[in-house]
């Protein structure tokens, strides 16, 4: 082999080098740059689902960006908790709107606490009403007694709050709440860029029935002959007299729950209640 034949070659194994030596670089590069963008793809994802599960149950997000996409409709046992604030829409209308929509929000950011620590979780927010589910996500076969133990919280919880707005001499709130439970169906409905998971079907209306009827009966928290049956004997209740609602051709016989004791459960009396279990 000559001398420049040699030389030649050298010159070209050095220049394919130094070739590939700047190809392993322009890759690791890239590489990082994907490793970027990958990061940052997952952090808006996590972000989106973070902002999301504002307007939908988190176990709801989970299935729709789950593997098949989707949440599938399907009927199930739900109790449903409606609450309503009274007399606030005449009482907002003498509010600064800021103190107002502040009142509201602290009040539903309570609640919501107490809901969710009870395997409940709030479907819709209506003016200053609220309904909750419980068993909507997922089998809960306690779920009536669930929804009866965060109704009373949700009673500790008002009482605290007013008394945090008698201090600052903001108007106190009041509730009324009902509950019942019956089969639904569960999924997302809605149309266009308007969705959200929610219930349908008659039992949610004979929920919303019994809540109305708080005012009639003057008490704070009904429930109806379909929860009651759900409940043992350290739920104090008194039976109500049954009254006609709307869509129902029998009256409704619904109970006042006064309050519950026994082993890790203190008892919570309500004002002027009489205990009498039904």
């Amino acid at each position: 082999m000559s001398e420049n034949l040699l030389t030649w070659l050298l010159a070209a194994m050095a220049a394919l080098i130094v070739g590939l030596g700047a190809g392993v670089l322009v890759l690791r590069r890239r590489s990082r740059q994907l490793h970027r963008l990958v990061a940052v793809s997952h952090e808006k994802l996590e972000q989106l689902q973070r902002e999301f599960e504002h307007f939908v149950p988190a176990d709801v997000v989970e299935q729709l960006t789950g593997e098949h996409g989707g949440y599938v409709p399907q009927r199930r046992a739900v109790t449903m908790l409606f609450a309503d604030l009274r007399g606030f829409t005449a009482l907002s209308d003498r509010l600064d709107p800021a103190v107002t929509v502040g009142i509201l929000n602290e009040y539903f950011r309570r609640m919501n606490a107490v809901i969710t620590s009870h395997h409940g979780h709030i479907n819709e927010l209506v003016g200053d009403g609220l309904l909750a589910l419980f068993g909507a996500l997922e089998h809960n076969p306690w779920q009536g007694r669930d929804s009866v133990l965060a109704a009373l919280d949700m009673r500790a919880a008002l009482a605290a709050y007013n008394e945090e707005l008698r201090a600052k001499s903001l108007p106190e709130l009041r509730f009324g709440i009902g509950i019942h439970g019956g089969e639904v169906v569960a999924g997302v409905m809605g149309a266009g860029s308007l969705n959200k998971f929610t219930v349908t079907g008659d039992p949610i209306n004979v929920a919303s029935r019994v809540e109305g009827l708080t005012s009639v009966h003057e008490v704070d928290l009904l429930i109806t002959e379909d929860i009651r049956r759900t409940l043992d004997d350290r739920f104090r209740l008194r039976a109500m007299p049954p009254m006609p609602v709307k869509g129902k051709r029998e009256p409704i016989v619904t109970y006042y729950v006064e309050d519950v004791a026994g082993p890790g459960l203190p008892a919570r009396k309500a004002q002027g209640a009489v205990a009498s279990h039904a």
